[in-house]
């Protein structure tokens, strides 16, 4: 089932991101930012379920400690990714549907390949700072790593009272990351979204402009649900086996069906991918 799941994540968005380069139409902002997403969403997957899937086939379900730090740098590198990324599509959203005329100014190819690079280096210091916190953490010998590593659930595993003051910087830089500045701004863009739509006089005006910002806000929701519900259920249950379920969920589903939400609402994107097939 998993193996399943992770080849249809891999192939929906590798056809995502081939449709999008292929259509002259398709390089547009917007798209160029959804195709850096599909690139995260791979590399999420394929840092965290392939391992796994060997571990589940040759019955190991143990990770090694210098492994789970290389799973958790590329778990935590992604995961900030694709919440940069997502807050990148919604000051995009937001330019179009409440700056329509400034949009091509706005939102020109400097910008948003300066969009992407920032992402990228931030990402790339959270998961160092996720690294460096968990090599303060104290483990007890007898403690196993199961082979998925979550950071979450890392904390549970620690066994010295020395490591509260650790645990409490890591829950506030995650809170910062996570529940700070990036949902704040695709709060923001929203609520000026949708104060921009409700002026709009006719019906239609307004089903267009809610279209375009459909799909993104329904990955949106997809994301931060899941991830909340991943570190809920390790606050209430610290067991590894309901915490892995969650984590699984979170890391698999939700990239799954990322490609699907932008396919099935996008006709763009049905007719660069029934040219593709053609192709």
């Amino acid at each position: 089932m998993f193996l399943s799941m992770y080849l249809l994540t891999v192939l929906g968005n590798l056809l995502f991101i081939l449709a999008v380069s292929s259509d002259l139409n398709l390089h547009t902002p917007m798209y160029f930012l959804l195709s850096n997403l599909s690139l995260a969403d791979i590399g999420f997957t394929s840092a965290t379920i392939p391992n796994m899937l060997t571990d589940i086939h040759i019955h190991h379900r143990i990770i090694s400690y210098v492994s789970c730090l290389i799973q958790l740098s590329f778990f935590t590198f992604f995961v900030c990714m694709d919440n940069l990324l997502l807050t990148a599509l919604a000051y995009d959203r937001f330019v179009a549907v409440c700056y329509p005329l400034h949009y091509p100014v706005i939102m020109n190819s400097h910008f948003c390949g300066f969009l992407v690079l920032v992402s990228f280096f931030l990402s790339l210091l959270d998961s160092q700072l996720h690294c460096l916190i968990v090599l303060q953490l104290t483990f007890c010998k007898e403690a196993e790593i199961p082979h998925f590593c979550d950071p979450s659930q890392l904390i549970n595993l620690a066994c010295s009272d020395k490591n509260t003051t650790t645990k409490n910087i890591l829950v506030y830089i995650m809170g910062a990351i996570f529940g700070g500045v990036p949902v704040s701004a695709i709060l923001f863009s929203y609520t000026r979204i949708l104060s921009s739509v409700l002026r709009v006089p006719s019906l239609r005006g307004k089903y267009k402009a809610f279209s375009t910002c459909g799909s993104h806000f329904s990955v949106v929701c997809l994301f931060y649900g899941t991830g909340i519900g991943v570190y809920l259920s390790s606050a209430v249950s610290p067991s590894f086996r309901s915490g892995a379920e969650a984590s699984v969920m979170y890391s698999v589903v939700t990239r799954m069906l990322n490609p699907f939400i932008y396919c099935l609402r996008n006709r763009d994107i049905k007719k660069a991918l029934q040219r593709l097939l053609r192709q």
